[in-house]
């Protein structure tokens, strides 16, 4: 599948926005289009990293948009709820679909299918397991936002794999620049606007570290009218199966 022209979206700044934990982040399990809930862990990580996500947002001028997978919908509504806005759900933001891999670990994808395991692991197009080619996943997510309504800001509740090849997509990279970024952390956060004719991404894998409750690489948390600049990562675990 070859990507046409990107479109003209409603929102000059992005901010995507991975949900939190789930048990199958945890035990490296591939989720996709499957649909597990938070973990108690990953509703903690909502609820600390909402408050950051939304420091200088104006209600008035934002958009909260989320898949509306379980386990983005709950994250979504830590920060809609925060902000009084409405949360738009939308099936075209879901995890990029993983066919026969989807509720399989890591070590079981590798022992059953080790070719494109083999494939995956190296960032070349996965042959064989049915699911969605990262092209695929790229175009419904950019027509899911190019359906916005205009605001200042879009809030952008997704998953580690579509925000991957979301990312790609708006920062026009081919395939041979797959996995330049690292994947997004649960919970994580990347920001991009325009300037120009183009996409720049501002910041990428901005969290919130727990128990301390503060931003990686900035402090305690800001307060109500100040905007988080946090500029260091937030990894994935090595486990994840769905930071990609």
């Amino acid at each position: 599948m070859t990507p046409g022209a990107l479109p003209a979206l409603p929102v000059p700044r992005l901010v995507l926005w991975r949900h939190g934990r789930t048990e199958w982040n945890a035990a490296g399990r591939f989720q996709g289009q499957l649909d597990p809930p938070l973990d108690e862990r990953g509703r903690r990580q909502a609820a600390a990293a909402a408050p950051y996500v939304a420091a200088g947002l104006a209600p008035q001028d934002t958009v909260v948009v989320s898949s509306d997978l379980v386990r983005a919908a709950e994250t979504a509504r830590t920060l809609s709820g925060l902000l009084g806005v409405e949360l738009r759900l939308d099936e075209r933001l879901r995890e990029h679909g993983m066919g026969s891999w989807e509720g399989l670990t890591r070590d079981e994808v590798a022992d059953r299918f080790p070719e494109q395991y083999a494939d995956w692991v190296a960032g070349r197009p996965v042959l064989g397991r049915g699911g969605e080619l990262p092209a695929e996943v790229a175009e419904r997510a950019v027509a899911a936002l190019a359906d916005l309504p205009p605001a200042a800001t879009a809030v952008v509740v997704t998953h580690g794999g579509t925000a991957g090849r979301l990312l790609e997509r708006l920062l026009d990279l081919g395939s041979d620049h797959r996995r330049v970024f690292g994947p997004l952390g649960n919970c994580a956060w990347s920001e991009l606007v325009v300037q120009g004719d183009r996409w720049r991404l501002l910041r990428h894998n901005s969290a919130v570290q727990q128990p301390a409750g503060r931003v990686e690489g900035l402090g305690p948390a800001p307060a109500a009218d100040a905007r988080a600049t946090p500029e260091a990562g937030a990894p994935a675990p090595p486990g994840d199966a769905d930071a990609v």
